[in-house]
């Protein structure tokens, strides 16, 4: 067995990024991971409530890329080449087009907008949960351009899929059939 998850490491107000950096709490880097891990959650609750196969794998598909995505913003800037040449998942511009490209795919089965969404007031759990994590991807995609503004660069393709991402889950709660 292995050693046990509490070190205590953090203790002190420092977490651990990858390759041995370590780094304040506090800071923006890692409110943008936990926004991030706060995501891949909700997404967790929405995809335990869907019975669309279609929606299931395209979730999982996004928690696939959310993993991913955490490794690389647990990197300071310097690293992120190291990150990439060692685990070869660093999120593409091709990403976020394939997040656009499925909304624009649900889109086009007649989903428009035609006024402000009231998550939970269909009863469906799988559609209250794709807007909750909507919202927290509008919050993680808020918080990366923090992280962006203050000096420490984040990735074009990085800013734009959260944005693509949240707009896919406002589509996809109003897509999904009302079994969901």
């Amino acid at each position: 067995m292995s050693g046990s998850i509490i070190t205590g490491r953090g203790d002190s107000g420092e977490t651990d990024l990858l390759f041995g950096r370590r780094i304040g709490k506090s800071s923006q880097r890692v409110a943008v991971l936990g926004c991030v891990d706060e995501l891949n959650a909700a997404l967790g609750l929405a995809r335990a409530a869907a019975h669309d196969e279609e929606i299931i794998r395209l979730i999982d598909g996004v928690q696939a890329q959310l993993v991913g995505l955490m490794g690389e913003l647990a990197c300071v800037p310097e690293d992120v080449p190291r990150y990439a040449e060692r685990f070869k998942g660093a999120l593409t511009m091709e990403d976020a087009l394939r997040i656009e490209e499925s909304a624009k795919a649900f889109e086009a089965r007649g989903i428009r907008f035609t006024g402000w969404a009231r998550p939970g007031a269909e009863g469906s759990m799988m559609k209250a949960g794709l807007d909750f994590a909507r919202t927290i991807a509008r919050r993680t995609e808020r918080e990366t351009w923090i992280l962006h503004e203050s000096g420490e660069p984040v990735g074009e393709a990085i800013r734009l899929y959260f944005n693509r991402l949240s707009d896919l889950l406002w589509i996809l709660a109003r897509a999904a059939g009302d079994d969901a």
